[in-house]
């Protein structure tokens, strides 16, 4: 008995360390028998072809992708929260679309595959084409931000570790625990969905300080200058960072067609940082442009049956090079005048493209490319207005077809949109200051444009928000009051993206007079008068919302509470407005501007409007319309409407110095000891409402004082309310993917 029960123990610890092996550490025994390799995918010439069953024969394929992420109102992008059920609803809506290709960045948790498998073998079931996949491998953006190189263990093993994992995914050799990388899901993953991968893009926007790095280290060194495998090779001119590619490239086919006899295609992904390109001295001073990397410089054998493609993200306002050449003919496309759209706009981005697909013999894939509906902007397209940031959901859809258009034009083998769905987590660099990045995914901040790229919003509120400001007063009650004044009153209400205000007054006129509501945020600073419109408050305030006709309205800030100046005050102002006699006084009666930073000093424009050398814009302009997503008229970047005897406003959290309104946290002082943005928190802001009535000089004895009145306030922790639904961009895009 003791010696059965010792060898079931022996079997039983065998069978435990052979699925470890197997399916963790991914060791499986070739018996000797070289499996005969098949691709359904392949590439000739510029052009991209699938395998037709029904016509026996390689057909062209034209890769109508859409970017999808792994974040959800809540969730951190690494939780790889979003359940199996949310997948296919996603997957149904990307098809009706007109997109024939989901990509992805990383291995996602098992539920993204399971769902992809049942949806997928559902469709096939039914005679229907199914959704492809063009598949990622993430490099971690700590590494390359480091003192390693790219042949570094913790880059390049980590990053041939990580493709053989990803090829044991998809083809369901996989069992991952959690935890097991920051940027990577986990599960067990036992469907096969390699039917219906078509290809990979392996590693992420290179950084050109770590291109520029490794080749310098490895410059002339045996063993770094050149790579020759099975399937792919490079040329003589490679630099020691292509070698390293195709080392990982060769490694991932021979792997896959080893153990599994397929193959697929290849692509590295790649962006204008680190284009093939050779600029004049200008531009690589003004944009530090200190690194190419070109994939031309890796061939393929006959071995790989697949093919390469060239992967590049291209997004029309960054970083316009064009903008900055004057000869035009040194890149083969021909001199500007052939780029001018007929309204008389030079069209760089699809000058760009034309010098990719002049520059590769391979296909070029754009697979990214977009613009965000977020009500902050980061870059302006200076041609062709295609802003990264304060676009309308309708013009958002605009630009992405003129995109899409671009791209064929330039005769590229595909592209994918970026992105699917918005990410609440995401941050921008010229918001991130302002914000608590370690609460980003628990508020929706429409001031940060990163977090609205999507084709899909989630919008506060389980069904519906709370408030739309769109002239229909229904949703506001009596319980929503908190003031009055002079015949006016004012009601507040809130959610994770905005605070909401109406205004009622009897036989208002939105044109007649101005409207002013002030309101006091921090107990730190503030002022009881207003120097620019001459009215007073009893009680210190930080901002004020002016109203004043449908396109000279705004909201102000106290100059000591100005978010900008405390963190860019050298950039726009031209001095240090921590050094002794720069500080606002804490009862400051000027109210300013709000600005939003977008360029710094890196281009040759210089913007001296106010003494420095940055590019601003208004972001505290607010803008006339109905924002109502079931309206005829709805404007996405709508802030205020008037309606009969009410004017409806919606302002984003940010606007008012909330780094997480969550938690109802705040900006303190920036001058008590801060030097900076730090936080406090609040239970209450105070509110009020008055127009020129009001108005007076700050000594005057007559002058009149507006009210406030507290106004509490209580934070959602970590449990957000949202509901889905699709931009007015999604349709406008389907109309044109449709018809293809």
């Amino acid at each position: 008995m003791k010696k059965f029960i010792m060898i079931v123990g022996s079997v039983f610890m065998l069978c435990v360390g052979w699925n470890y092996a197997y399916y963790h550490l991914g060791i499986y025994i070739n018996f000797g028998k070289e499996k005969e390799v098949s691709t359904f995918m392949k590439t000739d010439g510029d052009a991209i072809y699938m395998y037709d069953e029904t016509a026996g024969e390689y057909l062209p394929f034209e890769i109508k992708g859409v970017n999808m992420g792994s974040g959800e109102p809540g969730e951190w992008s690494t939780d790889f929260h979003i359940d199996k059920d949310t997948y296919k609803s996603w997957f149904a809506q990307i098809q009706e679309l007109g997109a024939n290709t989901v990509r992805i960045y990383t291995i996602q948790a098992d539920d993204f595959y399971n769902a992809f498998y049942e949806y997928n073998s559902q469709r096939e079931e039914e005679g229907k084409t199914p959704l492809w996949l063009l598949h990622g491998v993430w490099v971690n953006d700590y590494v390359q931000n480091s003192y390693r190189d790219a042949y570094d263990d913790d880059f390049l093993k980590t990053f041939l570790n990580d493709c053989r994992i990803m090829i044991n995914v998809i083809h369901g050799k996989q069992k991952i625990s959690l935890g097991w990388a920051a940027s990577a899901g986990s599960g067990t993953y036992t469907h096969d969905v390699s039917g219906w991968v078509i290809g990979y893009i392996l590693g992420v926007e290179w950084e050109d300080v770590t291109v520029a790095y490794t080749n310098h280290k490895y410059e002339g060194m045996e063993g770094y200058t050149s790579y020759e495998g099975k399937y792919l090779r490079t040329t003589p001119e490679a630099t020691p960072f292509e070698c390293m590619l195709a080392q990982v490239g060769d490694t991932v086919i021979t792997y896959e067609s080893e153990r599994f006899g397929t193959q697929r295609l290849l692509a590295f992904s790649n962006w204008p940082t680190t284009d093939p390109f050779e600029y004049g001295r200008e531009i690589k001073r003004l944009f530090e442009k200190c690194a190419e990397v070109d994939v031309e410089r890796i061939n393929t054998t006959e071995e790989f049956l697949a093919g390469q493609f060239a992967s590049y993200h291209v997004y029309p306002y960054y970083p316009d090079y064009l903008q900055y050449e004057d000869d035009w003919t040194v890149f083969g496309i021909g001199s500007k005048a052939g780029y001018y759209t007929e309204k008389g706009e030079l069209n760089t981005y699809r000058a760009y493209l034309d010098m990719l697909t002049a520059h590769h013999k391979m296909p070029v894939v754009i697979s990214e490319f977009g613009v965000s509906t977020g009500r902050g902007m980061a870059q302006i397209d200076a041609n062709t207005s295609r802003n990264q940031g304060h676009m309308s959901e309708s013009e958002q859809g605009e630009a992405l077809i003129l995109c899409y258009e671009d791209i064929q034009a330039a005769g590229c083998a595909g592209c994918c949109v970026f992105t699917w769905q918005d990410e609440w987590f995401k941050r921008t660099w010229n918001t991130m200051y302002a914000v608590d990045l370690k609460r980003t995914p628990y508020w929706s901040d429409y001031q940060t444009n990163e977090q609205y790229f999507g084709l899909l919003s989630f919008d506060p509120g389980k069904e519906e928000s709370v408030c739309y400001v769109d002239g229909d007063v229904s949703e506001w009650t009596d319980e929503d009051l908190v003031c009055d004044n002079h015949g006016m009153s004012l009601s507040m209400k809130y959610d994770e993206k905005f605070l909401y205000f109406l205004v009622e007054k009897e036989g208002l006129d939105l044109g007649e007079r101005s409207i002013y509501i002030p309101i006091d945020i921090t107990p730190k600073s503030g002022s009881t008068f207003c120097a620019e419109h001459d009215i007073a408050f009893d009680r210190a305030v930080d901002f004020l919302i002016v109203i004043n006709g449908k396109e000279d309205s705004r909201v102000l800030v106290q100059e000591r509470y100005e978010a900008i100046r405390a963190n860019y005050a050298e950039n726009v102002y031209g001095f240090d407005t921590y050094l002794k006699g720069n500080e606002p006084d804490m009862d400051s009666p000027s109210f300013i501007n709000i600005d939003m930073i977008l360029k710094l000093d890196t281009v040759s424009e210089r913007y001296l409007e106010k003494g420095g050398t940055a590019q601003t814009f208004e972001t505290g302009l607010l803008k006339y319309g109905n924002a109502n997503p079931k309206s005829s008229e709805f404007d996405s970047l709508a802030d205020f409407i008037s309606e009969g005897d009410f004017i409806e406003i919606k302002i984003p959290w940010q606007l008012f110095n909330f780094a997480d309104p969550s938690k109802m946290e705040i900006h303190d002082d920036y001058y008590d000891d801060n030097y900076g943005v730090a936080y406090i928190n609040i239970d209450e802001m105070f509110v009020g409402i008055g127009d020129e009535s009001d108005r007076g000089t700050k000594d005057s004895l007559a002058v009149s004082r507006i009210p406030l009145a507290s106004y509490p306030l209580k934070g959602w922790g970590n449990k957000v309310t949202y509901h889905e639904r699709l931009k007015s961009s999604y349709y406008e895009l389907q109309s044109i993917w449709r018809e293809h």
